[in-house]
């Protein structure tokens, strides 16, 4: 009786921990999504200049999505990145970007849906003219492939707290293990080779 008493405290700590943003004030934010949230995060975590990443849901106007309601709102998984912009910039944020994703599909294998679709979120005019130039760099080289949307992020909902460093937490899950790290390291094979 005492280890399920304890099994169950422990287990409701852990689901009710809330999701600790940043507010450093030194730390910009950038929003993206481009597949499965648990591979983005930790994508962008790997990466020197990045404080923080937080799964969540942009891309729609439904106040409050849910993981459970995300593929009937029309939000996407969406990252967002806080970082120290003297370390790195936003335009080597969308080069993080387009390295670790296939920006020509709707989705990242396995996953695809609206949910996991390709943006890149701006938050004002100056991060808007970087991804789109970037994206035009990219669409030319793609000739014409790429399906990257570029919007103005409206509203960023933290996903629940389960998610959150979730490739971290469970290392041993079978997605984590046959399509998060495998991701994760091709990425890092290349942008750490640069």
């Amino acid at each position: 009786m005492r280890i399920l008493l304890f099994t169950l405290l422990f287990t409701s700590s852990l689901f009710s921990q809330k999701t600790q943003i940043p507010n450093d004030q030194n730390l910009n934010v950038a929003y993206f999504a481009s597949g499965c949230f648990w591979c983005v995060e930790a994508i962008y975590e790997s990466v020197p200049g990045v404080n923080e990443a937080i799964s969540g849901y942009a891309g729609s106007d439904v106040k409050n999505p849910t993981y459970k309601t995300i593929h009937k709102t029309g939000h996407a998984e969406t990252v967002a990145v806080y970082y120290d912009s003297t370390k790195i910039t936003y335009s080597e944020l969308i080069d993080v970007y387009y390295m670790s994703q296939d920006p020509t599909t709707y989705g990242q294998s396995p996953d695809f849906g609206k949910n996991y679709r390709s943006i890149i979120f701006y938050s004002n005019a100056t991060e808007q003219k970087i991804a789109q130039d970037k994206f035009n760099f990219v669409n030319k080289i793609l000739n014409g492939k790429a399906v990257t949307e570029i919007k103005m992020i409206d509203h960023f909902y933290p996903a629940e707290d389960y998610h959150q460093n979730y490739e971290k937490k469970h290392p041993d899950n079978s997605y984590i293990k046959s399509v998060s790290i495998p991701r994760l390291n091709r990425f890092k094979t290349k942008y750490f080779k640069k």
